[in-house]
């Protein structure tokens, strides 16, 4: 189970990830980032409260990451030990801001 919150604040969206976010999840948080982000330049995802995250959550924030490039920046807030340590087994600590 994947709970999102959202708060924007002009052309800053923050979204809040609590939760699992793998193969059953990452359409859901997919589809939210397609429809949401038009207009935004700063992007953060906080984390904090991910207990896990898949091969399919990591491709949704490849790909967040490639649209936020073109207009912006993303930002990845607060992995826990084992997030964190997903990203760097996978090389994803090189590609992604973390903060």
């Amino acid at each position: 189970m994947l709970n999102i919150t959202k708060n924007a604040n002009g052309e800053e969206l923050q979204i809040n990830l609590e939760g699992r976010l793998d193969t059953m999840t990452a359409p859901q948080l997919e589809g939210e980032l397609k429809t949401d982000l038009g207009g935004v330049s700063t992007l953060i995802i906080d984390i904090e409260k991910l207990a896990y995250i898949s091969s399919a959550g990591l491709r949704v924030l490849l790909s967040a990451q490639k649209i936020m490039n073109k207009q912006g920046s993303m930002i990845i807030r607060k992995p826990s030990e084992e997030v964190q340590e997903i990203f760097d087994v996978t090389g994803f600590s090189d590609i992604l801001t973390i903060e």
